[in-house]
């Protein structure tokens, strides 16, 4: 899991006049009169502000002609502002009963992570309202970043390069997965991150995981280490992962290694405005099955990142999206070898007007560490 910063936002919400008026023509072309927008981050999105809610109520109401209203809970310390009233309810009162009094009949579009306990007690008090998935308008608008997202992208990746960097750096001969995983997150809370993640640091057999979360497994002569590791900074998420060898490298491993980085290298040149994901998902697997280790290769190439490390666009076979410019999304060939060990090179890939900026430089070369 990655987690969130956890804390609560004291202070008026203020709306972003820009990205308001993007998701509400994304609205207006599907028809959508309204939505409630619940998750953290979309909200963040909206309105520069973050509020983590637990297991409160938080609910942003927004309508195609731009009015909205926010509802919540009075823990959270918001007050009105011009554009955005704040009703609030206190604890042991029905949350959803102010925002039953604002929604209009028909169709209302609820944000995909809303709990269903409070959708429950909506659709209870609004019979004559028709619920739909309605996270798109926000999602659509989040997939293309702007100025100011692209450069806190970059930040980030930098620094995620300077820490892979540390990490590799730190390898010795009785160190612990987990010893790892705890060095990386130190690095990342020195160099600004929001929190710590959940790294993922994986030795020998259990490269063939591709979520293995590290442990007390001791590195041996011989093992590949794979560093998949992320955090958001500044609340914009960098993530990348570098496989490297401990002491020694086999011919087998070596195989694999030059597959999974061909196999980086060639998606990441096919991308460019129009080039539909789901082709550069199959330019990677193409090459990986081509070597002989079709069936290794089991995840999608990559999703996208922003404000959330795993967001829209899917990158995937059956993903729809094409690519846009200021579209972020990883680029993460793998082959997992039960047993023996895993290879995994990912990427953060920015598009850009006539090609793709890889936001990570740390390089993808097999190394030999230790020796």
């Amino acid at each position: 899991m990655r987690p969130r910063a956890l804390f609560f936002w004291k202070g008026r919400f203020r709306m972003d006049p820009v990205r308001v008026q993007r998701v509400t023509a994304r609205m207006k072309e599907a028809g959508l009169e309204q939505i409630l927008v619940t998750a953290t981050t979309s909200l963040f999105y909206l309105t520069g502000h973050w509020v983590e809610p637990h297991e409160r109520m938080i609910a942003l109401w927004l309508t195609a002609d731009g009015r909205a209203a926010l509802f919540g809970n009075e823990i959270f310390g918001l007050t009105s502002a011009p554009d955005l009233p704040f009703v609030s309810h206190k604890d042991g009162e029905d949350p959803v009963a102010g925002l039953a009094g604002a929604v209009r009949p028909g169709k209302l579009g609820i944000d995909k992570f809303w709990y269903s306990k409070f959708l429950i007690g909506l659709m209870a008090r609004r019979p004559d309202v028709t619920p739909l998935e309605g996270s798109f308008p926000v999602d659509l608008c989040r997939m293309t970043k702007d100025g100011a997202e692209r450069d806190a992208m970059r930040r980030a990746s930098a620094q995620n390069d300077q820490v892979v960097a540390a990490a590799i750096g730190a390898v010795h001969a009785g160190v612990r997965e987990n010893e790892l995983a705890a060095l990386v997150n130190r690095e990342f809370l020195s160099r600004g991150a929001d929190c710590e993640g959940t790294q993922l640091v994986c030795f020998g057999p259990n490269g063939a995981d591709p979520h293995h979360s590290g442990d007390s497994t001791v590195l041996k002569p011989g093992d590949s280490i794979i560093f998949d590791i992320f955090t958001p900074i500044s609340r914009y998420w960098c993530d990348m992962t570098r496989t490297v060898f401990y002491k020694t490298v086999s011919d087998r491993q070596r195989r694999v290694y030059e597959l999974v980085r061909r196999a980086n290298a060639a998606a990441e040149a096919a991308v460019r405005p129009g080039v539909p994901l789901s082709e550069l998902d199959g330019i990677a697997r193409g090459i990986i099955a081509d070597g002989g280790f079709g069936p290794y290769f089991t995840h999608r190439l990559g999703h996208g990142c922003g404000i959330d490390c795993h967001e829209p666009p899917d990158v995937s076979g059956a993903s729809e999206a094409v690519c846009r410019p200021g579209m972020v999304f990883s680029v993460e060939p793998g082959i997992y070898l039960p047993g023996e060990f895993g290879v995994r090179i990912e990427d953060l890939v920015m598009v850009t007007e006539d090609g793709c900026e890889v936001l990570n430089q740390y390089p993808k070369e097999l190394q030999v560490i230790g020796d």
